[in-house]
């Protein structure tokens, strides 16, 4: 399966220690050059960016098509802009991507999504998450990721 993602689900994962989950789901991954300059660069003293940088499984591409690019900044950022332009281009099976516009953006674009809390989900159906109450909790307290009570609900199976 190739996945290609934005920043924010791997800076999320990666400031509760668990960006390896990704790895566990997906194996390798993609990301534009803007995420990693984003996460890697631009955020090199913040939390994630180190154990982004070290991932030997997460893989940076440029994106060829700059012009959908730049039409696609009208309304998103950087990250979200090539993230939907690389996941295109591969042409990936999945995009993980919190932002609801990105994301509505991505599928008009005929490029399937989900955000972390799918992921999530899909990795406590898989068994890869025993810890689902633990995760959400430690998101919202450590990474500052906004759940409601529902979507708790969705990631522990409760």
């Amino acid at each position: 399966m190739t996945v290609v993602l934005d920043a924010s689900p791997l800076v999320a994962l990666a400031r509760i220690g668990r960006l390896s989950l990704l790895h566990e789901m997906f194996g390798r991954v993609a990301v534009p050059d803007a995420v990693w300059r984003e996460v890697v660069e631009a955020g090199f003293d913040k939390p994630g960016s180190s154990e982004v940088s070290s991932a030997a499984w997460i893989d940076r591409h440029p994106v060829a098509n700059i012009a959908m690019v730049s039409l696609l900044r009208r309304d998103l950022g950087a990250g979200e802009a090539e993230a939907i332009v690389l996941a295109r281009e591969i042409p990936a099976d999945l995009l993980v991507m919190d932002e609801a516009i990105g994301r509505s953006a991505a599928r008009q674009l005929g490029v399937p999504t989900v955000g972390l809390v799918g992921v999530l989900i899909e990795a406590r159906e898989r068994r890869l998450l025993p810890d689902a109450a633990q995760i959400s909790e430690r998101l919202h307290r450590e990474a500052g990721f906004w759940l409601s009570a529902d979507l708790r609900r969705l990631i522990t199976g409760n």
